[in-house]
């Protein structure tokens, strides 16, 4: 957000987008995880296959303990062939007696990485950094000896000084972990056949098959975390342009709307959106609208009171200005006349535009009540018929006993005389202004009819717009202020009701408040 707008700048470490990020990042360490976790798996594997070796180890040594010097070749070769290792038996001076792979040539092959196509360099390369990251031994090289000893192997050496199995694991030049397990020789009896130090067999063989497998499920697992990365990628900048940049223009345009400039804001609605960003934006559009429409009736309000006000004002400067000229009794008396009702309609005006202007304050701290509207409007009515009313006009009520509405008691009689007294005012010499209260289903309705000449059909909204006034002719100027039928509308709005104007049938004015029944 620009920080011309005078606002705080939103901090990058508390934004929505990296934490989206994140929440797609848990995926991608588990799968990484699971790489890793084959790691673990090829350690025991290995670990089986050494346990595997040092016990043929064991056998084929028990078994050839018994079998003639001569005959030692040839037990080597079956059994390098069968179980595709090479087998060594190296005698009780150390040297070596017998070799497999001299008469079946290699069983496995120690490649040269050099000549291996760039995929395995790669399978290399993970093998390298998960070896690193892991738990897995660092290995010695393997190389076969210049001259093949005894002393050239310290698993051997170990076999043949303990008398127990011993085995090793090297790393060939390819990175494929070859392991190597000795065993003594001992008679069928248990015994050696010499003193120590005793003939041994060695078993060499390496785990291609296992690092294979390993390979081959890691660059599986490598190219499902490609996939899933990019995915994480795409739905990351998805859910950001989606939800990140929707929200920013929002508090933009909230921002600016904050700093005055709601004329020139327009508040994106994100029609298409049916989510609860869409119903947010729609709900700030739909407020700076309300507020927008609030700050025009604020001006137009203000307008209006200084218009009101500047008429009387006008007039009761004239006065005074003229009083101190005029020095004939009557037309001081006159003159004092027109200043007392200018006074008195400027007095109006202030009461009027003061309860006006606190009304949605005072309403939003009422306490509703359920109360008797017919009760309360008849009561209303009878303190009129102990009044003089202008030009012998009479207020009457009828109504049904139990109209319950909840409400406040007391805004709800302003409403009433309000009506009552617009009705008044419109009525010929000598009319009746009807009031009367009726229940009728799940509504209850206040009705104030009157004689008078109606209301211009164009002018029935009109009539309760602030400050409207659509005096009779008999009447004096200024003994209304134009407000009080807009206080009505909104006194009664606000208890979740509604007031129209209309003309009856044989003549005169009908204004009808419903209200929700108690």
């Amino acid at each position: 957000m620009n920080r011309d707008l005078g606002g705080e700048a939103p901090d990058r470490r508390f934004s929505l987008a990296p934490r989206i990020l994140a929440v797609n990042v848990f995926a991608i360490l588990a799968l990484t995880g699971s790489i890793f976790y084959l790691d673990s798996f090829r350690e025991r594997l290995i670990d089986q296959r050494r346990a595997e070796m040092r016990m043929q180890a064991v056998l084929i040594a028990s078994f050839m303990a018994g079998a003639p010097p001569a005959a030692l070749p040839a037990i080597a070769a079956r059994y390098g062939r069968v179980g595709a290792l090479r087998l060594r038996v190296y005698d009780r001076d150390g040297a070596l007696a017998a070799d497999s792979w001299r008469a079946t040539g290699p069983t496995f092959e120690l490649r040269d990485p050099a000549d291996d196509p760039f995929r395995r360099d790669v399978a290399r390369f993970l093998d390298q950094i998960v070896e690193a990251v892991g738990s897995f031994p660092k290995l010695v090289d393997y190389a076969e000896p210049a001259v093949d000893t005894r002393a050239a192997w310290p698993e051997v050496t170990a076999a043949a000084t303990t008398g127990r199995p011993a085995d090793t694991m090297r790393a060939a030049p390819d990175r494929i972990v070859v392991i190597s397990a000795a065993a003594p020789l001992f008679n069928a009896d248990g015994a050696s056949p010499a003193s120590t130090p005793f003939a041994t067999v060695q078993l060499t063989r390496d785990s291609r098959d296992i690092t294979s497998l390993v390979r081959a499920e890691r660059l599986s697992s490598f190219y499902v975390f490609l996939f899933v990365l990019a995915a994480s990628l795409l739905l990351s900048n998805y859910l950001a342009s989606t939800i990140v940049r929707p929200l920013r223009q929002l508090a933009l345009a909230a921002q600016r709307v904050r700093l005055g400039r709601a004329r020139d804001v327009t508040v994106p609605r994100f029609n298409q959106r049916r989510d609860e960003i869409g119903q947010l934006a729609r709900a700030l559009s739909d407020m700076t609208l309300t507020l927008r429409e609030r700050i025009d009736a604020t001006e137009a309000f203000a307008a209006d009171v200084a218009h009101e006000i500047k008429n009387p004002l006008a007039s009761l400067s004239s006065a005074v200005d003229t009083f101190g000229r005029v020095r004939e009794p009557r037309l001081q008396s006159q003159l004092l006349e027109v200043i007392r009702t200018d006074v008195g309609r400027i007095d109006r005006l202030i009461t009027d535009i003061a309860d006006a202007s606190r009304l949605d304050a005072e309403l939003s701290r009422s306490r509703y009540e359920r109360i008797d509207l017919g009760a309360q409007i008849e009561t209303l009515v009878g303190g009129y018929a102990g009044a003089p009313l202008p030009r012998g006009v009479s207020v009457a009520y009828t109504g049904d006993d139990a109209a319950f509405v909840y409400g406040d008691k007391a805004r709800l009689a302003q409403v009433a005389r309000n009506l009552i007294d617009n009705a008044v005012s419109f009525s010929p010499p000598t009319g009746v202004v009807s009031v009367s209260v009726t229940r009728t289903g799940r509504h209850v309705e206040l009705r104030v009819d009157d004689d008078g000449p109606g209301i211009p059909p164009e002018n029935r909204d009109d009539i309760f717009r602030r400050f409207y006034s659509e005096r009779p002719a008999a009447e004096d100027f200024g003994r209304h202020s134009g407000l009080g039928l807009s206080i009505s509308r909104t006194i009664v709005e606000a208890h979740d009701g509604s007031i129209v104007a209309a003309n009856r049938t044989g003549g005169g004015a009908r204004f009808t408040v419903t209200l929700p029944v108690a």
